[in-house]
């Protein structure tokens, strides 16, 4: 199967509508993933039909819930140990609404995100080196996948988010062990599972705010 074939069908599957500028600029994302890494250690998936089901699509599986959450209205987004951009870069293509931060402490995948942002077209996206503990900026969504343990996600993160905002955290089984070890002050309001196509693993999305109970 073509790579754009397993796009569409994956959108299709996911129930998501995108414009066919925005189909080719995931494309084209997954082609400068694919080119990138075979110099830099972008990411450790290097077959391009493998990245775009692990990464892409896994990516895009939360485009949804979080359309959900923000209710289509402009906002900011930090992605933390953004990496490659995964799923940063994925959101900032399909949200052009929100203006998508991606942290990476390695300056290379942060240089990766900018060339990704000025040869796509993306004004929405900018790749920041940086350390989350010294970053700030009042986001309406801070979100990471795979990037720590709860606690620490939140922890680390607690002075970059909004007032109203919330975490995005994606797991991959529902992680009862980490949510019991959160700060007293952040709620857990929902934990979304996700059904990643051609992706047979547990996936899941943990939505946190700080506790207006504190």
């Amino acid at each position: 199967m073509s790579l754009d074939v397993g796009l569409d069908s994956g959108l299709g599957a996911l129930g998501l509508e995108l414009s066919q500028a925005q189909r080719d600029q995931l494309l084209g994302y997954l082609d400068l993933l694919a080119k990138w890494s075979k110099v830099y250690n972008l990411t450790a998936v290097r077959d391009p039909a493998e990245m775009l089901t692990h990464h892409i699509l896994d990516s895009l599986a939360i485009v949804g819930p979080l359309r959900r959450q923000t209710g289509g209205a402009t906002g900011t987004l930090l992605d933390v140990g953004s990496g490659a951009g995964l799923p940063g870069a994925v959101i900032a293509i399909c949200c052009p609404e929100l203006k998508v931060d991606c942290l990476d402490a390695v300056g290379k995948k942060a240089a990766f995100i900018q060339q990704a942002a000025g040869t796509l077209g993306l004004p929405n996206l900018r790749g920041v080196h940086g350390r989350i503990e010294s970053t700030t900026g009042g986001y309406d969504v801070v979100s990471s996948r795979a990037f720590a343990s709860l606690a620490d996600f939140v922890t680390g993160s607690r002075q970059a988010l909004a007032g109203q905002g919330v975490w995005l955290a994606m797991k991959g089984k529902r992680p009862d062990h980490e949510m019991a070890q959160l700060p007293a002050d952040v709620a857990v309001f929902h934990v979304e599972q996700l059904d990643v196509p051609a992706l047979s693993a547990d996936r899941c999305i943990v939505w946190m705010r700080v506790s207006k109970d504190r």
